[in-house]
This record gives C-alpha cells, sequence and structure tokens, in this order.
C-alpha cells in the first residue's frame, strides 16, 4: 500500500494534506478492499443468468484452482493475493484525479454521495476521524468547488454538506474507471471460474460481516 502513502505526501489534492489526514489514509487499506466488492461482484451477476440452476457452481473450488482440502493457510493467502490486486486497482483509480482530491478527501465524497447530505460530526463519524480533521477536509473540499454547505432547516444552527455536480463528477469518474478495470480481468475469467468467484466472495463477505452494496455503483466503503 506504499503508493497510497506516496500519494499522501505530495503537494496536489485539494489543498495540501494536513498531517493528520495523512496518518488517517494508513487505515484505508481494508476500505479499499471493501470498495471493490461491490463493484466485482456486481460485474459477476451477469453471469447468473447463463446458470439458472446453479450448475457451475457446483464445482466452485475447483473452478478456482483450490483444491476442495485447501488448509486455512493456502485460502489465506489466497485472499491476501486477491486483496493486493484489488487495494492496487483503487489506488490507480484515485491516482488520475490526485491532483484534485487526495484518497481521504475522496472517501468523504463517497460517503456524501451515497447519503444525498450530512452534518459535519456525521461525517467524523462514518469515516472514522476527529470533527476538527473532518473540517478541514470539507474546507478544502469547498475551495475546490466540490461541495457546499447549506443551512439544516431543521436546525438553523447547524450545516448540512452536500455535493455539487463536480464532485459528483470525480466520484462517477473514478468509479467508473474502477469498474472498467475490474471487468478486464473478470472477462479473461472462465464462466466456470467466475460462478465459483460470486460464491467465494460472497461467502467471505457474509462470514466477516460485511453488509451487501446496495447498488451496482456503490463503492462499499462504510458509510457509503
Amino acid at each position: 500500500m506504499r503508493q497510497t502513502c506516496t500519494m499522501q505526501s505530495g503537494t496536489r489534492g485539494a489543498d495540501r494534506h494536513a498531517p493528520d489526514e495523512i496518518a488517517h489514509d494508513a487505515d484505508l487499506n481494508g476500505d479499499l478492499d471493501a470498495d471493490l466488492n461491490g463493484d466485482l461482484k456486481a460485474d459477476l451477476n451477469g453471469d447468473r443468468n447463463g446458470d439458472p440452476d446453479g450448475e457451475l457452481g457446483t464445482d466452485a473450488d475447483a473452478g478456482l484452482g483450490i483444491g476442495l482440502g485447501a488448509g486455512l493457510d493456502e485460502v489465506t493467502t489466497a485472499v491476501l493475493t486477491g486483496s493486493r490486486l484489488l487495494v492496487a486497482i483503487a489506488v490507480r483509480s484515485v491516482a488520475q484525479v490526485e491532483d484534485r482530491v487526495t484518497v481521504p478527501q475522496f472517501r468523504m465524497l463517497v460517503v456524501l454521495g451515497r447519503r444525498g447530505k450530512a452534518k459535519l460530526v456525521t461525517l467524523a463519524d462514518l469515516l472514522g476521524v476527529n470533527p476538527s480533521t473532518a473540517m478541514r477536509m470539507a474546507d478544502r473540499l469547498a475551495a475546490a468547488g466540490m461541495i457546499v454547505r447549506e443551512v439544516n432547516p431543521q436546525d438553523r444552527r447547524e450545516s448540512l454538506m452536500r455535493l455539487t455536480r463536480e464532485g459528483e463528477r470525480i466520484v462517477e469518474e473514478v468509479t467508473a474507471r474502477r469498474r472498467a478495470e475490474i471487468s478486464a480481468i473478470v472477462s479473461r475469467m472462465t464462466p466456470e471460474q467466475r460462478q465459483a468467484l460470486i460464491g467465494g466472495m460472497t461467502a467471505f463477505t457474509e462470514a466477516g460481516d460485511e453488509p451487501p452494496a446496495p447498488s451496482a455503483h456503490s463503492l462499499g466503503w462504510p458509510g457509503d
């Protein structure tokens, strides 16, 4: 995940990166892995129509090249290898816009894109940062024209934040690039392997208590 740290140490993005924002980026490995689960399963779901009875999934382990008697270490190694690829795809997709937004800032855009509007304290909680860090991130995004603050009609002492059209465009651009790269990889797999991957990833995310992505274009981050 060295690439991500390098991105955060630069002077690009929506203003210069605060130290606490850089430190927070060290927690993004798990988020970037989760980020791709929904996209990958969505790309694979189309293959189910060609196997309505689930016949291709009866030998799922063999389809992925993992024997039925695979041990815990072997499975763990396979998952870690796959996660490195997923993280690399996530980093590459965001790297294309790193002159406009940092990874933590992009994550804030994603959360706002799914929630519509949110209070600062809510964003801080969803992103796992303190309110002062969230405030600085929001200030930079607002200065870059990616979010706007509006008075909360239910409590005029509070402000609500939402994406501007530019903020929406950034999220759409990164999501489209990420899905395209995943689709290209999936297209090189056999139908049997794709079907096996659907079952394997579904079982893996369920075992980890990760809720399913709410839509095909979801990025899958907490709060998304």
